[in-house]
């Protein structure tokens, strides 16, 4: 296995072809191809899969190009450090549930960074996905919450694919509401209280179980439900439809304005908001400036 090898894999990942990564490359598709098959021979496992509309990344691909990245970007930093090669461009990036203290630590990072060139990647994105990002080192960071209800599946699953779960904080549920909301008046709420109103959540796609709702109390009957994949979108439905979303009660004023607001919900519920991380990869400084950012950015 060379780094030159492994270099291929990564192009050809990212392009999804043969062909147009060998053009990337300046090589030709053959040779390209036997570089492949060479490694795949050598390493005992199908990294792409062909098929006749071309080729996908296998399972066992996915989690080898995700260690296939941090050799080459640790490769790149040593010839940074001690070859004086040009700058290598840094990248970093964390996968999360839709929390804007994450979004708050995320800008405080790059605030903080102070080299002229950088790569970083925010995903707000569904919760199995965060799990799988992390697993497959797509993502060094992971967010994500515990409660008593998912702990069990969610804890397995992290088990099973070599991730440890870092708690950040413990909180009560609150909803989110629009401040003309009739529910803003309350300094308290109850489930009777929100009722009549649209409940708004963020759909979780092929893997929609309950375990990986981002929302607490996710079996309750609601009598009206509204699931969008994005967060500037529930806040514009919380605002226009006088709708409500139960989350940590932690909410960014700078970047949502003064128009959403947290109350606490009478239910007896703990949040736990925590990082994931691979239990193999030891934390890079990047990983570890945000993660400090982040507990700047928790705040009740």
């Amino acid at each position: 296995m060379t780094l030159q090898q492994l270099r291929y894999v990564i192009t050809v990942a990212k392009n999804g072809s043969i062909s147009e990564a060998a053009k990337e490359l300046f090589i030709s598709q053959p040779s390209l191809s036997n570089a492949i098959k060479e490694l795949e021979k050598e390493m005992q496992i199908v990294i792409f899969s062909r098929t006749n509309k071309g080729i996908v990344v296998s399972e066992e691909g996915r989690e080898f190009l995700g260690y296939a990245r941090q050799v080459v970007e640790q490769a790149d930093l040593l010839k940074e450090r001690y070859l004086e090669t040009k700058t290598v461009k840094k990248r970093f990036s964390i996968s999360t549930q839709h929390y804007s203290f994450a979004v708050d630590a995320f800008v405080d990072l790059v605030k903080k960074y102070r080299d002229s060139e950088y790569e970083f990647t925010l995903r707000e994105t569904r919760t199995y996905e965060i799990i799988e990002d992390v697993k497959t080192l797509k993502s060094e960071i992971g967010i994500l919450y515990l409660n008593d209800f998912n702990e069990k599946v969610i804890t397995k699953l992290l088990k099973e694919n070599n991730l440890v779960f870092k708690e950040l904080f413990q909180a009560k549920p609150h909803i989110f509401v629009s401040n003309t909301n009739p529910l803003a008046v309350k300094k308290i709420v109850t489930l009777e209280d929100i009722e009549p109103y649209p409940y708004l959540c963020f759909e979780q796609g092929e893997y929609n179980s309950f375990y990986f709702s981002e929302e607490i109390l996710s079996t309750l009957t609601h009598r009206k439900i509204i699931r969008v994949s994005d967060r500037a979108t529930l806040f514009n439905l919380l605002i226009g439809l006088n709708g409500y979303t139960i989350s940590t009660g932690i909410i960014s004023e700078e970047l949502n304005g003064k128009n959403i607001i947290a109350i606490p919900l009478a239910v007896d519920e703990i949040i736990k908001v925590g990082y994931i991380v691979h239990r193999d990869i030891n934390r890079s400084f990047l990983g570890s400036l945000f993660i400090e950012s982040l507990q700047n950015n928790i705040e009740f």
